[in-house]
């Protein structure tokens, strides 16, 4: 690792042993930043990140007011990836509403000599307070926050996305694995999948251009895709799809009922259901990455990158849990 050119500002990544955070920690420390700190209540979820050079993995409960206020008196720039995909209506107002606020009211605490501190807050497409879905209307709420902060702030709305790590395409590699067949719930949903570095690549490039505050960029794909489709994708880096059957609307809102009856986190719910009614793609209304400098990548050409006989070898690498 070479030496860093300059220690930058100093970033708070909230959610940063996350996917995306992960992805994002590890272009940071390559473009030379050194002064990064990512809390979590879990060390050992960070244990990836502990070994680059100029992260700190804290070891920290950001929803308690004081500890947020110390972490974010110590820096300049907050990147917030803290989110659900499951949950209750309570739930969801808690992690992308009442967060935020929590979020905001400590960042304008801070304010002194430094300056103001600046937030870059991950949402998704296709938010709206008019959105069929649990998941897509507190987001839209949580924007709302936001924007409305007295702040400099961007905010980047992504695609579904995948990557190495991704809970996405691998989920539906194991079910080809396991299964003769695929029964598959909104099939011909719409998304723009965006991988995972083009995403981490686009928040390193906010966190350089403080000018650009106060405006939302669509982070997608440069290929539409059905779900039918990318489910194929991902059995033919196994090299044995499955054959896919699609399920009409009522049997599809019967398997979400039974999986989210299971334990854990259900791998479909009947809100999940609701937001794929929105086609998770650019409006191409708003900036995009193109206006970041950035080229992004499709899934199969990401994909082509992996030597064949691997057989998603490279896509199976877990997540620290």
């Amino acid at each position: 690792m070479s030496e860093f050119l300059a220690p930058g500002p100093r970033l708070l990544i909230l959610g940063g042993t996350g996917f995306v955070g992960r992805a994002l920690c590890r272009q940071l420390v390559a473009a030379g930043y050194g002064r990064i700190t990512v809390p979590t209540r879990r060390p050992a979820h960070g244990k990836s990140l502990s070994v680059l050079p100029g992260v700190t993995v804290l070891q920290a409960d950001v929803h308690d007011d004081a500890t947020l206020a110390r972490l974010v008196e110590a820096a300049d720039v907050v990147v917030n990836l803290i989110a659900i995909l499951q949950g209750s209506e309570a739930a969801f107002e808690a992690a992308h509403v009442r967060w935020p606020q929590r979020l905001v009211r400590a960042c304008e605490a801070a304010e002194g000599e430094s300056g103001r501190r600046r937030i870059l807050h991950v949402s998704a497409l296709g938010v709206s307070e008019d959105a069929p879905s649990r998941y897509l209307r507190s987001k839209a709420r949580g924007e709302a926050v936001i924007r409305a902060a007295g702040l400099p702030w961007h905010i980047v709305r992504p695609s579904v996305i995948f990557g190495a790590e991704d809970r996405f395409l691998n989920l539906f590699a194991d079910l080809q694995r396991v299964f003769p067949l695929v029964p598959l719930a909104g099939a011909d949903a719409r998304f723009q999948p965006v991988w995972v570095e083009d995403v981490a690549l686009a928040l390193r490039r906010l966190i350089e251009l403080p000018g650009t505050a106060g405006r939302v960029y669509e982070a997608a794909g440069p290929e539409e895709r059905r779900l039918r489709e990318l489910v194929h994708l991902a059995g033919e880096c196994l090299s044995q799809p499955r054959p896919i059957l699609p399920l009409p609307a009522p049997l599809a809102w019967l398997q979400a009922v039974f999986m989210e009856c299971l334990p854990g986190e259900p791998l479909m719910s009947r809100d999940n259901l609701d937001s794929m009614r929105v086609p998770n793609v650019a409006s191409d209304q708003l900036p995009g990455l193109h206006e970041l400098g950035i080229a992004p990548r499709s899934v199969r050409g990401v994909l082509a990158a992996a030597p064949r006989a691997a057989q998603l070898d490279r896509w199976r690498l877990r997540s620290d849990r």
